[in-house]
């Protein structure tokens, strides 16, 4: 099969990928329910069923237990998807980076901070499944952390939460008093 056919796209992967975004959203509405950001949680992600993110990453399903940008970045180098997502949604670090600014990545406000905490969870408790273990984050943080252009305190901010995560549980360690208080301290100047 050649790269044109495999990457098709048919009804059976836009199918796939829209449970799969469907999934997702829920369990970010759940999480963000939780710390007390329910609208923003049933607003996330919207801009996955716009025609550039959804038919790329339609494309690039496979079953469903990673990514499809990951996919798409392999094959063609880049993805439109990606660009067009991150540019749309605050609660992705990349967001907020700016080459040209005197600081290239600030301090991501509070309401988008706990956004992008759920995001992670879910996402991962998503393309894992079943294998998803309350440590996961962390050990995916661990692998790709020196690789963001994130603020450092934002860095240290969301490593300290992953950590937490691994040891106490999300139940206890995600809701909004205690993140509010993770934030405020490592975010002061």
């Amino acid at each position: 099969m050649n790269k044109d056919e495999k990457y098709k796209l048919t009804f059976k992967k836009a199918w796939g990928h829209f449970k799969v975004v469907n999934k997702h959203r829920w369990m970010v509405f759940c999480l963000c329910c939780r710390v007390g950001i329910p609208l923003q949680g049933l607003l996330h992600d919207l801009s996955k069923y716009s025609p550039t993110e959804f038919i790329e990453t339609a494309r690039f399903f496979d079953k469903g237990d990673f990514s499809p940008i990951r996919k798409c970045k392999e094959v063609q180098g880049y993805s439109l998807a990606w660009i067009h997502h991150k540019n749309r949604n605050k609660h992705h670090y990349e967001y907020w980076y700016d080459y040209n600014a005197e600081i290239p990545s600030p301090v991501i406000p509070f309401r988008y901070f706990l956004e992008m905490v759920c995001d992670s969870f879910a996402a991962g408790m998503t393309y894992q499944g079943k294998k998803w273990t309350q440590s996961y984050q962390l050990e995916y943080w661990l692998k790709i952390k020196d690789k963001t252009r994130i603020h450092p305190k934002m860095r240290m901010l969301l490593e300290k939460v992953y950590t937490d995560v691994s040891k106490e549980g999300i139940k206890k360690v995600l809701t909004r008093n205690n993140l509010k208080r993770m934030y405020i301290e490592y975010t002061k100047e």
